[in-house]
This record gives structure tokens, C-alpha cells and sequence, in this order.
């Protein structure tokens, strides 16, 4: 039967080849090779079969059948019979020439059949394909292929059948007359050709170790001379190219004199072919295989031949490269291997051809020339030793090549130059430096490809060149030993030209030496005598200090120029070593923690000048200090493009000099610096009036002295003044000159000995620049302001600065505010006002004192230059704000307390505060912030130099308190805050005044503080609540007779321009009214009189708070009138009529009248109406009436209300019950329509926020309710799970009723009694959904242990068992919930409620008559949750009738019923005992298939139930390794590999099982029908895997016709995966064969 079983199989899946997907194709040729595997020879006779009886199956199928046979014989070849090889070797060879196609998938499959075979059977295989190549007669071009492909694979059984097949096929090659069937000759020729050199080359492991080259010379040669002669003609590309390819391995077996006699037509013919062909890889490869022939052979040729290989082979290396593509880059290998053969061979005629093209203007030409010169200076480095001074010389040219490519080219060849020695040599110092120049090329931008349209290298030459220079420098060791680049590369530090470049520079130069140093001190140490061009240790020391100031630039030259500084102590000073060892790492360290932009360049220029001059101080040797100055000022014209670099030398000369001891050297370079300035560039007169002013510091004398004997110098010598113009000179340069000493006289001043400083400045420094203050210059007068500010710091910071008497003090301050009120009002574009202002900030504190007139001018003129700036300088809370602007206020600010001190009296404080008091006031914002900000820093001042000698009354305290206090509400948040701050300062002025000590600290002013946080919300209730607050901490704090002048001022800001402002004053004024109304008794009704007008007459919200307690007086004799009243206000209430709710629930009293009138008004009305549409049963549409709406948003209102809640805990029972049927009844009802337009329409401001949707409003009051008990953790906890957003659903309203229930039995325990009594009355309802959420809230109840607790257990059963004969399924369904949770709740309570709960859950699942009823989906998950509680007598009793009844929804449509039902068989399972076990084991085999389907159910929840039910179904299995498998493979959380564990259970199942296999089969039979893909596809998987693991004798058990009529009906079901599975099973059959 074996061999018909196997034909059946093989051939049902065979007919299934033809599928048109894929994967299914795939499925079936692997279940071939699962047939093939178990029954190799039946499955291949099969296929040979089908393939014979289908002869017109199309060509990719028959393709796939053979690469299946193929496969099968790959794994079993040493298992096959002859007979079989033979039938193979037949079929093969027939399909292979059935067509006279060429080189389609289907011969080649046929051919790799055949070469299967042949790895064994290669004499059958010879004999059947020789049969088809019959001399005389051309083959079929798959058999070449075949010969050929064998050949390869099996090289030492084919070359003996070589010279008969070569004999054979050399006549053929004049037949052929196809071009498609002359390549195919090529190409076995080409594979014929390397087997025979293969095994010549192992002729130690060959069968036949006499085989010899000369066996196949005549016929290789016979085939050479078809090829060469006639079809290397060809107009055929592919033909060409498969000749060449041939020609190669076949030069290789040529007689020798044959080779030389072919070579000088060979060679240029396929030269030739580099000018017809694009793809040039295989010309080239051949090509380099003939010339190792030739040179193989001694060649004699190659010298006639050389100078035309030389040609085209160079040609072909400077051909544009227009893709990276692997091909391309071999081919280019290819070409460079034949200049290896050639520079072997003949390297001096190689070199003749190559360097005169490195002087072409070609680029192309030079770049591949330097590709070439690179590639046998390393590959045939030997040869080119002696030939290195004349490739040197070559090379002239090439470094003048401007191209990238050609740069980028030279600087490879001299790195592969560096790695033979050639930089050794004379003239390698030109390269070196060719590498310099090429790393101080500018940093490119990306570059972009090339006008021909190729792309250029993506490194740039300056990144090459770069990591040129380190690599030598460090990787190749002789150059460390030669000296080629220490100390050669040092000359390349100081040119400006190498700037770019100093970084790599110095990094190598570190590396050399330290590998010097390493080799000893005197290896290292430089003689500069022997090295004329180096630079000198003092030009050293300043090119690198002098790049390290800017430190981030070019790739980091800082770190680097001062690490070779460092490795260079020796080379500079002895003394330097130990001292540099401890203060440059320093240097490094601060570099490293730093980057670009965090650095602050003023820091670092401070540290490197501090390091200069410790350096000085070690060295203390004023010969070479003074040579170091020298050098520096030879320095300078270096860094006149580097204004930053060289302001720092000009900083680093004054060092210099001022560590000189030599005056006469300090005189010379100080003139020397006055002379040759570029007074015209605005940084060297910086950089040289620092230079004077550090030289100073030590030669103030000198200093002074060179300054004016250049202004008398004859520059000057007509001059009338000091600063006349020049005649020769134009009146810029000399407005430029006059600058730069201008500022050198400041910087002396500022830098030098204070003590010396006072003495000279009237007679030698101010002097010359009173001349210049009638100048329009805007720069000379940026320069004099800033030199006059630093002089007058100098002043003021003298010891002497008391005793000084400043006699042109008024005068000076009045030039200053000249200069200030020159500005430009509208903008703020120089420093002069800001530097004004501080040298009169200083100038204030010299004698004699300013008049008062003088001070009030200045404030005046200095305020107006800076408040009324625009605001485009500064944002609202300061951010983004200019530093100059920022510099300016702080200059101000000294101004104006240096004024304030000279007055520190209440009065001078007024003083002060009145000038800012216009622009504390302004309309515009930005100017009131810089008032409040300067009115902040003068009271901070004030209070910090307070001094009170005797207790004295602050008199004007009322008066500038009610300045600041309505500030604190402003639109500007700074503003707010600095108002705050400025009532905190006067308060503790206060405190001062009273005798309290300066470090008390007071409670009630403290709160300020806090207070002044919450400020920066700009939500005018918490602004107005704020200031309250504030109000109070005064109402505390101010004495009673300031009250008055505080009460007016205030007032008078009520008609503030800025409304927050206005707002402000009134909470304020009602706040100072209610704290200390005693003392205003009879002002207290014109008060509220007013502020009721306020309320009736605008809508501005500061009015609202004073009319609120007269409310709350009418609603205390007519509450119901007011609470009617109210309820009339137009929906939704405005801020203003909240307002006025919330002031009901001021006392208890009045708050439960209030809310006992709400809920009659809630409960009167009906809650909404149903259109006529719904009546009909069209679309819901239910309609909220007015009345009950409004009592609910007013009962909102009122429970906010924080004084509301000793009534709320009072009420608690009815106000929850009724809110909660409020919520219930007004799910999913809509607004009246002129209620939905008008709050579209409403645009108002006054609006409340909240949303006016009745539901909505419901919730916000049960929410309110819950906050005001104190239930804020049922609050939250509702909240966390969503509760609140569920009730405003109708899909989630029942589970948002249940959180509300479990939380209040959590948290609000003692309150259900109460509760529940006021829902049990909703049994009885006339609305449906009120009853529903009644019993959802009560069913939900008894899943806690509270009601236990409560002895509520017994009246919630009765009140729930009562509802199961309510006529509405969701009240029937929502009571079995509630019985079910008992489980949970009281599951100690459950045994004895047994039968009872039992009974319901079983009428549950016969509840109505639909097929999907959710009362039964319900009673399913119920019994699921008691099944484990209740007696196992009263459980036997409804066993049998509960599994019947739910084994039907195990493949429901529905997922919920699937999943329920699943589950509960699971239970059903763990609760079985006793006598149960057995009744139960058939229910368990029963469900066994379908619990393993349903675990590729397309639904998560499914596959989940599944796990739990089959892993309490396997105990009454009593298998030990299936109840592993299923514990191992099935926990909860852990994705099954559905695959694996199917087969672990089969096994298994089979195992211990093996009566069952018919029943599972015939099972899984029903479910190849199911109407889920994946399921349809486990189903025959299982069958599969239960075939695989049963014995062969069991099949018996077993329809075999009925299973593959079953399969192969699956193999045609749509789903590809379905069919996959179906041929897999097909497969597996095989093992009932």
C-alpha cells in the first residue's frame, strides 16, 4: 500500500503546486520534502510521475516539483537506489531539454537535479547528458550548462571525462551559430578551464595524481583559437565578454610557446574591448589573469606589448567613476592588480610612462596617475626603493595643483610615501609641508558634485590632510627615528598662513616630542643655532598663547597650543618645568569642564594673563622678559585680522611690561605702541588703552610720562590744545586718536595705585579731557564718558575719597546729563547713558554736595532717558531683554540710591517716590514696571541703611502704601510682584519707625511673601483673592491715623487706566471696611451703597463682593422669594448670580433652608420631555425642562460654597439620592434648543466656565456634594478609575453607578443605611433608568464586606431577589450581578445562600428567548464566581443542565459569550468532585478540541479563557507530562507558541491517549468549516501533529479517505494560511503510509 499512499499524497499535494499564493507554494514543496524525507524514493518516483502525466503544467511549477527533488536528493543521496537515480536522471534530463528556451528557471532547475545526482551517481549522470552530446550535433545549451556547473561542484570525479568532452566539443564550436548558445559554450569552457586548474593545483588529494597540464593544452588551444579568432569578433556584447572571461583561466593551460605566440594579438585584442565595453570588470580581471600567464612564462611579449597595456589600463583608472557600486570598485581593483604584475615586471619603464602624466593640466588624468603611483609604492614596494629621489622630483607639480581631487590624491600618495621612506629622502620636507598647508586650508562647506556630474570624495581635503599628519606622525615609527618632521614642523607654528592647521600641528608635535623625550634631554633639546628658520622660544610662547585665547576655535586649539607649550618648557625656559606641571593642567581642566558656548571669554583671557605672569614671576630674568616684549611687539602686525587676538597681545605686552624692571625697554615699547596703533580699528584702541593701564600698575610714572610726551611729541607741535586738528592728518584719524587716549588715560586711571591715582588725576588725567566735551563724535564721546566713569570709580574707591574736594564736581555731573539728554529718546543704542549715570552715581558721593535743584534734575533727566523707552527692549517678565537695557537700569538704580542716601529721611523718601509716581501710574505698561522696579530697590536701600535713633512717627506711611497696594493686581506680572515687595518694605519701614530692631521679623508681614507667589497667575480671582489677603496684612499693621490718608489714596485709584488696578483698589477697600470699619462707622452704608450701584449698573466683578452680604441679609427674612428669584436668572447663571448663591450658604441656618427648597424644585418637575419622534421609536430626543435644571446648577453653587458643609453632612441621605437619580434621568437629554443657541452665541466674559450640559451639571453637583462632606477619597477614588466620565454615558453609566457604590462602601461606609433606605423607594419608578441605576448602586454593594459589617446582607438580598421579576432585562441582569458578587463581598455568606443563588443564575440561562440574551451572558459570569463557594450537593444538582446549556456558545458569534462560557467550564472543572469526576470526564474530552482551537481565536479574552479552562480540564486527564505541558505552556500573561505547545500536547495525547485519535480527528473535522481563518488553520495543524505523534497502527481509527478529501478541500479555502496548513498536514500523512 506504501507506494499508492504516497502517490495519493504526493500527488494531492502536487495538484495544489498551482496556488496562487506564495506562501502556500512554499507550504506545499517543504510538505514534498516532509514526504521526500520519510519515503525519498516513493516521493521522487511520485514527482517523476506527475511530471510525465502533466505535460502541459506550466514552467514555474514544474520549476518548483524539481527544486523539491532537489532538495530531497541534497539530504538523501546516499540513500537512493539506483533504480530511482536512473528514473530521476531520465526525467531531469528530458525536462532540461524539452524546450529550446535558453537560461530559463526551469532547465536550470532540471540541471541542478541533475548535478544533485551527479555528486553520486556522476557516471550515470556523464552517460545520460554525454548521450544528448553527440558529436557532429550541437547540444542542448542546458546540457553545457549541466557539464559545466558539474565541473564546479565535483571537480575531482569530472576533469578525467575532460579531454573526451573537450575532444567532443571543440568541432561543436564551429557549428555554433547562435550567439545565446556560443556564451554558453564560453562559459563552460571558462568553468572547464578552472577545474582543471583546481585540481592541478591539488593534485596531492586528486584520484589521479598523473594528470598534467599538457593533457588538455591541444584542445584549451584548439577552443582558443574558436574564441579568439572568430567569436571575440562579435557584435554581441554578452558574447564578447563571455570570451574574455573565458580567455583568462584558459591562458593559463596554453603551451608555453603557444602563450608567447598568441600574446601579441591577445593582448591588444582584448585591450580592444575596454572601448566597447562600459562594464569593464571582467576585461580587467581576464586581462591580469593573461599577464600572470605571461609573466608565468617569461614572457618576451609583454616589453613589445607594455607601452599600449600601459595606455589603456591608465585609461581605464581615469575614467569617471560614476557610481560606488561593488562591481565598479572590483573592476578598478582589477586594474590596479594588473600594474602590480607590470611594476614587477618592468618598474622602470612603468615609471617613464607614469610620472610624465603627472604634469598634465588634465585633472582626471593627474588623479589617476597619484591613484596608480600610490598603489606600487605600496604593493611593489621593493621594486620602487631605488627609484624613490626620481618619484620625488615627479611631484613638483602635482603640489600646485589647485583641484580637490588632485589634492586630496597627492596627499594619499605622500602618506603611502611616509610609510617607505621616501620623506627620508631630499625634497621630503616639501611634502611635509605640502600636508601643512593642505590642514590650514578653511574649514569647507559641504562640497557639492562636480560640473561633469560626478560626486566628489565626501572627506574634504583639509579632513585628510589632517589625519594625514597625525597618522605619520604617530603610527610610522621612522619617521619618529629620522628627523623628517621634529624639529622641522615647529616652523610652521608662527606663519599666519598655517593658522588654521596650528591645531593638528600641535598635536603631532606633542606627540614627536614626548617620543623625544622618551629618547633622552638631549634628543629633545632644539638647537636653534643649527636651525636658523625656528622660531625663537619667546616667538613660540606668544603665537601659542596668544591662539589659546580664543579656545574653541579651529577644532579646539586652545587645549592643544597649550599642551605643546607645556611638553615645550625645556625648549623655552629650564626654570619653567615644575611650575608648568601643576599650573597648565589647571588651564586644561577649565577648558575640559567648559565648552564654546558656556565659556566666558574675559574669564579664560584673566586666567591665561594670571598664568603669564606667574610664568614672569618664575622666570624673574628681566633680559628675557624684556626679549619676550620684543617679540610680542614684533608680534602684533601678525593679528591685525584677529581683533580678538590681538587686543589679548596688547593685554599680554602690558603684563610683559609691568614684570620689566628696565624702565628705559617699558618707555621705548610704550612709544613704539603709540606710534604704530591703528587708532582707526575700534578694538586696538581697546587693546592698547589695556595694554597702558596694566602697565601702569608698576609704572604709573612711565605711563603718564610716555602719554604726554606723545601728545607734546611734533605730532602736536602746532597744535593749541592737546587735541587740535592735525594739518596732515584727517579729522577722523584725529577724533580716533583723541578716543584711544582718551581711554588709556581711564584705563590708568582705573588700573593703577588708588593712593597715587587721587594725586595726579586733576593735574595729569582730567585736565586734558574738559577740552572735549563740546565734541560730536558719538565715539569720542562713548570714550570719554567711559573714561570719565572709570576715573570717578577710581575716586570714589580711593582711602583718601572723604577728604577730597572735587572742584569741577557740578560741572562734571552737568556735562553727564548733557550727554544723556543728546540721546535719542526712542531708542537705546550706545552705552553713554548707562556709563553717565555711573560716573555720577560716583561723583554723588565726592565733595561738595549737589544743590537740591541739581539732584531733582538729575533724577528727572536720568528717569526720562530710561522710562520712556519703547518696550521692544524688554518682554513683559523681563525675559529676552537686552543687556545694554539691562545694564542701563542697574545703572540707574545706583544713581538713585546714591541720591537717597545723602537724605535718609521719610521726607527724602517721598522725594524719591514722587518722581517715580507719573510713571507708577502710566497707561503704559512697561513703564510702570520699571517704576515699580526702581521704587522696589529704593525702599529695599532705604530699609537696609535705616538707622532710628529716636522713636518718631512715619508719617507719609498711609500715603505711599496706597500708591504701591493697588499695584499688586496689575496686568504686568512683574509689576504684581514688585508692588508686593515694595508694601512689604514700607511695613517693616513701619515696624523700624516703632523701635523694632532691623533683624525682627513680624507674622502678619511675613505673609507677604507667601502671598507674593501667588501673583504670578495672572487668574483675576486668585489675583483679587490675593490681594484680599493683602489688604488684610495692612488692615493689621497700619496705625489708625494713617487709615484715612490710606482709604483716600486708594479711592483715587478706582479711576485707575489699568482695570486690574481699578478691581484691586475696591477688593482692598472692602477688605480695610470690613477689618477696621469701627473707625469708619459712619462711612460703612456710603459705602455699600456704592459698590450696590456698582453691581446693578456695570458688570465689573470687583462690585459684586460688596453687594453679597446684603444678599445674604434679604435671604434671611425671604428665602423663598430669593431663592425664586433666583432660579428666574436666565441660564446659565452669569459669574455674578453665582456669586450670589454661594453667599447663601454663609450661615447654617439659611444654607438648609436654601437646599431643602432646590431639591423640592429639582424633584417637583418632570426632568425632561420626549419629543413625539421618540415616541414613535425613531431617534432619542429628550429635552430637559427648565425648573429642575436650574435648582441643580443653583444646588452646585451652593454646595461649593465652603461654609455650606454642617448642612450638607445633615442632608447627606436625600441630597445624594436625589443627585444621583438626577444623573440617572438625565443621561443622554439635551439641552432646549434656545438654550443650546445662546450658549453658542455667548461671547461674555461673565459667563461661568463650567458646562451648562444637564447631565454634566448633575455630575458637578454630586461631585460638589461629595467634596463638601468631607469625601474627597471617594472623590479621587472615582475619579482615578473614570467613574465620573462613565455616568455621563449611556454605555458606561451602570459601571461609573458601581465605582460610585464601591468607593462610598470604602470610604463612606456608616452613611449606606441612610442611603439605601433612599433608593429602595426607586424599586417602584416610573422611569426604567432610574430603576437601573438603583440597582446597579445596590447590586454593586454587595461586593463588599461592609454590608456585613452593617447587618445590611439580608435586606439588599430581599431587595434585589424582589427586582428579578422587574420587566426590564437590564434590572434582571444588573440583580444576578449583584447575587454573584456575595462572592467577593461575603463569600463566607455564600454556602448558606446556596440554593437560593443557584436557582437564580440557572433561570438566568433560560432568561427569554434570544439566542444571545445578555441575562444569561450574565448568569454565566455569576456562576462562574459562586461555583468554588456554594455546597458540592447543591453544585450536582444543576451540574449536568449548566454544561449542556453552555457547551452551545463555546463557538458563538458573540466574543463575550465564547469567553464567559469557557470560563465557566473551567470552573465548572475545579469544582467537580466525588462522583462528579466521572460523569465529567466525557464532558472534559468533549471540549478538549475546542478549548485547543479557540486558543487562535481572533480575540484576546477567548484565547485567555481558554488557558484557565484546559488547565483545569487536564487533572481529570490523570497525565502527569500533558498536565506539565499545559502548565508550562499556558500561564497566564505568557504568549503561546500556539505551534510548540500543539505539538507537545499531541505527543502526548497519543502518547498516553491513543484510543482518542479518532474522536480529536473527526472533531477537528467539524472545525475546518469555522468561520475564523486562524482557527480553520489550527484545525488541520491539530490533525497533523496528532498524526505525526500516533503509532501506525492506530490509523485504523482513523478515515483516511474522508481527512484528505477534508484537506484537500482546505487546500482551496481562500485564506492562503488555511491552505499552508492543509499541505502541511498532507505531508504528515506520510506516516500512515
Amino acid at each position: 500500500m506504501t507506494r499508492p499512499y504516497i502517490k495519493r499524497l504526493s500527488f494531492t499535494l502536487l495538484d495544489s503546486i498551482t496556488d496562487k499564493d506564495p506562501m502556500v507554494q512554499e507550504q506545499v514543496c517543504s510538505a514534498l520534502c516532509s514526504l521526500g524525507d520519510a519515503q525519498p524514493d516513493e516521493t521522487l518516483h511520485a514527482c517523476e510521475e506527475y511530471l510525465r502525466q502533466h505535460d502541459k503544467l506550466a514552467h514555474p511549477y514544474r520549476t518548483k516539483i524539481l527544486r523539491a527533488m532537489e532538495t530531497v536528493l541534497s539530504s538523501h543521496i546516499h540513500d537512493l537506489d539506483k533504480d530511482t537515480a536512473g528514473a530521476v536522471i531520465l526525467l531531469a534530463t528530458s525536462e532540461m531539454t524539452r524546450t529550446k528556451e535558453l537560461d530559463c528557471d526551469w532547465q536550470q532547475a532540471a540541471g541542478s537535479v541533475l548535478v544533485a545526482v551527479g555528486k553520486r551517481f556522476t557516471n550515470q549522470v556523464m552517460e545520460e547528458v554525454l548521450s544528448r552530446f553527440q558529436p557532429g550535433m550541437l547540444p542542448h545549451s542546458s546540457v553545457l550548462h549541466t557539464l559545466a556547473n558539474l565541473s564546479v561542484s565535483n571537480a575531482f570525479d569530472m576533469v578525467p571525462f575532460l579531454p573526451s568532452i573537450l575532444s567532443t566539443m571543440l568541432p561543436m564550436l564551429g557549428m555554433a551559430k547562435q550567439d545565446a548558445l556560443k556564451v554558453v559554450f564560453c562559459g563552460a569552457l571558462q568553468h572547464f578551464s578552472e577545474s582543471i586548474l583546481e585540481y592541478l593545483a591539488n593534485l596531492d588529494q586528486a584520484p589521479d595524481p598523473t594528470v598534467r597540464k599538457d593533457t588538455f593544452g591541444a584542445d584549451i588551444f584548439g577552443a582558443y583559437d574558436v574564441l579568439f579568432h572568430h567569436w571575440l569578433q562579435s557584435r554581441d556584447a554578452k558574447l564578447r565578454l563571455a570570451v574574455v572571461a573565458a580567455l583568462g583561466p584558459m591562458s593559463h593551460l596554453l603551451p608555453s610557446e603557444r602563450l608567447e605566440e598568441q600574446l601579441p594579438k591577445l593582448l591588444p585584442a582584448v585591450l580592444g574591448l575596454y572601448k566597447k565595453h562600459a562594464e569593464t570588470f571582467q576585461i580587467s580581471k581576464s586581462l591580469g589573469q593573461i599577464l600572470e600567464a605571461a609573466v608565468n612564462v617569461s614572457s618576451r611579449t609583454l616589453e613589445v606589448q607594455l607601452d599600449a597595456l600601459l595606455v589603456a589600463l591608465h585609461a581605464q583608472i581615469c575614467v569617471p567613476v560614476e557610481s560606488s557600486s561593488p562591481l565598479v570598485m572590483n573592476s578598478q581593483k582589477e586594474v590596479l592588480r594588473c600594474f602590480t604584475v607590470l611594476a614587477c615586471c618592468s618598474p622602470d619603464r612603468l615609471l617613464a610612462f607614469l610620472l610624465p602624466r603627472l604634469d598634465t593640466s588634465n585633472e582626471r588624468l593627474r588623479v589617476g596617475t597619484l591613484q596608480i603611483l600610490r598603489h606600487i609604492i605600496n604593493s611593489a614596494a621593493a621594486q620602487m626603493e631605488a627609484k624613490q629621489p626620481f618619484i620625488l622630483s615627479s611631484m613638483r607639480l602635482p603640489l600646485l595643483d589647485t583641484n580637490d581631487k588632485v589634492k586630496r590624491a597627492v596627499v594619499q600618495v605622500i602618506s603611502a610615501m611616509a610609510h617607505h621612506g621616501y620623506l627620508e629622502q631630499p625634497g621630503g620636507e616639501v611634502m611635509v609641508e605640502y600636508i601643512v598647508q593642505q590642514c590650514a586650508l578653511p574649514a569647507e562647506e559641504p562640497e557639492k558634485p562636480g560640473p561633469d556630474g560626478e560626486d566628489l570624495a565626501a572627506d574634504s581635503v583639509r579632513a585628510v590632510s589632517i589625519r594625514t599628519l597625525y597618522l605619520v606622525s604617530t603610527t610610522v615609527d621612522r619617521m619618529n627615528s629620522v628627523s623628517v618632521l621634529w624639529p622641522y614642523l615647529l616652523e610652521f607654528l608662527t606663519p599666519v598662513r598655517f593658522t588654521a592647521a596650528l591645531t593638528p600641528l600641535c598635536r603631532s608635535l606633542v606627540h614627536l616630542a614626548l617620543k623625544r623625550q622618551e629618547a633622552g634631554a638631549d634628543d629633545f633639546l632644539i638647537q636653534y643655532n643649527a636651525n636658523a628658520n625656528l622660531p625663537s622660544p619667546f616667538a613660540m610662547t606668544t603665537r601659542l598663547l596668544v591662539v589659546s585665547s580664543n579656545p574653541y576655535l579651529g577644532d579646539g586649539r586652545g587645549a592643544a597650543s597649550l599642551r605643546l607649550l607645556k611638553v615645550m618648557h625645556q625648549n623655552i625656559h629650564p626654570f619653567l618645568g615644575q611650575r608648568w606641571e601643576t599650573t597648565m593642567p589647571v588651564l586644561l581642566e577649565y577648558l575640559d569642564e567648559h565648552t564654546e558656548e558656556s565659556l566666558s571669554l574675559k574669564e579664560w583671557e584673566e586666567k591665561l594673563l594670571m598664568f603669564l605672569r606667574d610664568t614672569l614671576t618664575v622666570v624673574s630674568d628681566n633680559i628675557w622678559i624684556c626679549q619676550l616684549s620684543q617679540e610680542m611687539c614684533k608680534q602684533l602686525p601678525s593679528y591685525s585680522g584677529t581683533p580678538q587676538e590681538k587686543n589679548f597681545l596688547y593685554k599680554c605686552i602690558g603684563t610683559t611690561l609691568g614684570a620689566a624692571s628696565s624702565k628705559e625697554v617699558v618707555r621705548k615699547h610704550l612709544r613704539e605702541l603709540l606710534e604704530t596703533a591703528r587708532y582707526q580699528e575700534e578694538a586696538e584702541q581697546e587693546g592698547l588703552a589695556c595694554c597702558f593701564g596694566i602697565c601702569a600698575i608698576t609704572h604709573l610714572e612711565d605711563t603718564l610720562a610716555q602719554l604726554e610726551d606723545f601728545v607734546r611729541s611734533d605730532v602736536f607741535r602746532k597744535s593749541t590744545g592737546i587735541f587740535s586738528i592735525f594739518k596732515d592728518r584727517s579729522e577722523h584719524e584725529v577724533e580716533r586718536m583723541k578716543s584711544s587716549l582718551i581711554l588709556c588715560y581711564g584705563h590708568v586711571a582705573a588700573q593703577a595705585p588708588r593712593e597715587l591715582v587721587l594725586a595726579r588725576v586733576e593735574s595729569d588725567i582730567l585736565r586734558n579731557m574738559f577740552q572735549c566735551f563740546n565734541t560730536k563724535d558719538p565715539a569720542l564721546k562713548l570714550c570719554l564718558v567711559q573714561s570719565l566713569c572709570m576715573v570717578s570709580q577710581a575716586m570714589c574707591s580711593s582711602a583718601q575719597a572723604s577728604s577730597f574736594h572735587f572742584s569741577r564736581k557740578t560741572e562734571l555731573v552737568t556735562q553727564m546729563m548733557e550727554f544723556i539728554r543728546a540721546e535719542p529718546p526712542d531708542c537705546l543704542r550706545t552705552p553713554i547713558r548707562k556709563k553717565a549715570m555711573l560716573a555720577c552715581t560716583y561723583l554723588v558721593n565726592l565733595e561738595p554736595a549737589l544743590e537740591e535743584q541739581t539732584q531733582a534734575d538729575v533724577v528727572h533727566s536720568c528717569l526720562h532717558s530710561v522710562m520712556a523707552l519703547p518696550p521692544e527692549a524688554e518682554g513683559e517678565d523681563g525675559i529676552g531683554r537686552e543687556p545694554l537695557y539691562l545694564d542701563t537700569v542697574c545703572a540707574l538704580e545706583d544713581l538713585l540710591t546714591s541720591l537717597l542716601r545723602q537724605n535718609m529721611t521719610p521726607q527724602g523718601l517721598q522725594i524719591m517716590v514722587e518722581h517715580l509716581s507719573p510713571w507708577i501710574k502710566s497707561p503704559r505698561g512697561h513703564e510702570r514696571a520699571r517704576a515699580l522696579g526702581l521704587g522696589a530697590c529704593l525702599l529695599e536701600f532705604f530699609q537696609e541703611h535705616l538707622h532710628v535713633s529716636t522713636l518718631v512717627p512715619f508719617h507719609n506711611l498711609g500715603l505711599l502704601v496706597g500708591l504701591f497696594a493697588p499695584r499688586c493686581a496689575d496686568t504686568w506680572t512683574t509689576t504684581r510682584q514688585e508692588a508686593v515687595g515694595c508694601v512689604y518694605s514700607l511695613l517693616y519701614l513701619q515696624l523700624g519707625y516703632e523701635g523694632f530692631s532691623r533683624d525682627h521679623r513680624d507674622d502678619v508681614a511675613e505673609r507677604l511673601l507667601t502671598l507674593k507667589d501667588g501673583l504670578v497667575n495672572p487668574d483675576p480671582t486668585i489675583l483679587f483673592h490675593t490681594c484680599h489677603s493683602i489688604a488684610q496684612v495692612i488692615s493689621k499693621r497700619l496705625p489708625s491715623d494713617q487709615l484715612i490718608s490710606l482709604l483716600l489714596t486708594v479711592f483715587e485709584s478706582l479711576g485707575d487706566p489699568d482695570k486690574n488696578c481699578s478691581r484691586a483698589a475696591t477688593v482692598m477697600i472692602n477688605c480695610l471696611l470690613k477689618e477696621r470699619g469701627n473707625v469708619l462707622l459712619e462711612k460703612v452704608p456710603e459705602i455699600v451703597s456704592v459698590l450696590r450701584a456698582k453691581l446693578r449698573d456695570t458688570q465689573e466683578e470687583h462690585v459684586l463682593p460688596a453687594a453679597q452680604h446684603s444678599v445674604y441679609l434679604l435671604a434671611s427674612q425671604h428665602c423663598e422669594a430669593v431663592v425664586s428669584s433666583l432660579l428666574g436668572s436666565p441660564l446659565p447663571f452669569d459669574s455674578h448670580t453665582c456669586a450670589l448663591w454661594r453667599a447663601l450658604a454663609v450661615e447654617p441656618g439659611l444654607t438648609a433652608q436654601v437646599l431643602e427648597l432646590l431639591l423640592e424644585k429639582m424633584s417637583k418637575d418632570v426632568p425632561f420631555k420626549e419629543s413625539r419622534a421618540f415616541l414613535l421609536g425613531s431617534t432619542a430626543d429628550r429635552v430637559a425642562t427648565l425648573l429642575p435644571l436650574a435648582a441643580t446648577c443653583a444646588l452646585y453653587e451652593v454646595l461649593s460654597a465652603p461654609s455650606s458643609g454642617t448642612v450638607v453632612l445633615e442632608l447627606y441621605p436625600q441630597l445624594f439620592a436625589a443627585l444621583l437619580l438626577r444623573v440617572s434621568c438625565t443621561v443622554g437629554v439635551q439641552l432646549p434648543r434656545n438654550l443650546q443657541a445662546k450658549e453658542r452665541r455667548s461671547t461674555s466674559p461673565a459667563r461661568a466656565a463650567r458646562n451648562l450640559d444637564p447631565c454634566s451639571s448633575a455630575v458637578d453637583a454630586l461631585q460638589a456634594l461629595l467634596l463638601r462632606s468631607g469625601s474627597q477619597d471617594m472623590l479621587r477614588c472615582v475619579e482615578l478609575e473614570r467613574g465620573w466620565e462613565l455616568l455621563k454615558t449611556s454605555s458606561g453609566h451602570e459601571d461609573g453607578v458601581a465605582q460610585l457604590a464601591s468607593s462610598m462602601a470604602k470610604y463612606a461606609g456608616p452613611r449606606l443605611p441612610l442611603v439605601m433606605k433612599a433608593l429602595g423607594c426607586t424599586q417602584n419608578s416610573v422611569y426604567e433608568i432610574q430603576r437601573v441605576t438603583s440597582t446597579a448602586f445596590l447590586a454593586e454593594l454587595l461586593s463588599s464586606n461592609v454590608v456585613n459589617d452593617l447587618m445590611l446582607l439580608e435586606p439588599l438580598l430581599d431587595n434585589l431577589t424582589a427586582r428579578l421579576k422587574d420587566s426590564s432585562a437590564s434590572v434582571r441582569r444588573l440583580v444576578l450581578r449583584g447575587l454573584a458578587n456575595m462572592a467577593s463581598g461575603s463569600p463566607d455568606k455564600v454556602r448558606a445562600h446556596g440554593p437560593q443563588l443557584l436557582t437564580a443564575m440557572v433561570s438566568g440561562l433560560d432568561d427569554g428567548d434570544e439566542p444571545h440574551s445578555p441575562v444569561a451572558l450574565e448568569a454565566m459570569v455569576g456562576l462562574s464566581r459562586l461555583l468554588d463557594l456554594v455546597e458540592p450537593w447543591d453544585l450536582r444538582l444543576v451540574l449536568l443542565h449548566t454544561t449542556i446549556r453552555i457547551r452551545p456558545f463555546f463557538d458563538s458569534e458573540k466574543v463575550e459569550f465564547r469567553t464567559a462560557s469557557i470560563r465557566l467550564f473551567g470552573h465548572l472543572n475545579k469544582a467537580c468532585h466525588g462522583d462528579c469526576e466521572d460523569v465529567f470526564l466525557e464532558q472534559v474530552v468533549g471540549g478538549l478540541v475546542p478549548l485547543l482551537l479557540h486558543l487562535r481565536d481572533p480575540q484576546v479574552p477567548v484565547a485567555s479563557a481558554c488557558k484557565f479552562a484546559l488547565c483545569m480540564c487536564v487533572p481529570h486527564l490523570e497525565c502527569a507530562e500533558l498536565a506539565a505541558a499545559f502548565y508550562k505552556y499556558l500561564q497566564e500573561g505568557r504568549s503561546v507558541h500556539f505551534g510548540e505547545f500543539l505539538n507537545s500536547t499531541c505527543k502526548h495525547l497519543m502518547h498516553h491517549f491513543p484510543d482518542l485519535l479518532g474522536r480529536l480527528v473527526s472533531t477537528n473535522l467539524f472545525y475546518f468549516k469555522s468561520s475564523w481563518d486562524d482557527v480553520r488553520a489550527a484545525a488541520p495543524m491539530f490533525t497533523g501533529f496528532l498524526v505525526l505523534h500516533a503509532e501506525p497502527e492506530q490509523k485504523t481509527q482513523v478515515d483516511l479517505e474522508q481527512l484528505i478529501v477534508a484537506l484537500q478541500l482546505l487546500l482551496k479555502d481562500p485564506v492562503p494560511g488555511v491552505r499552508e496548513k492543509a499541505a502541511e498536514t498532507l505531508g504528515r500523512l506520510v506516516k500512515f503510509a
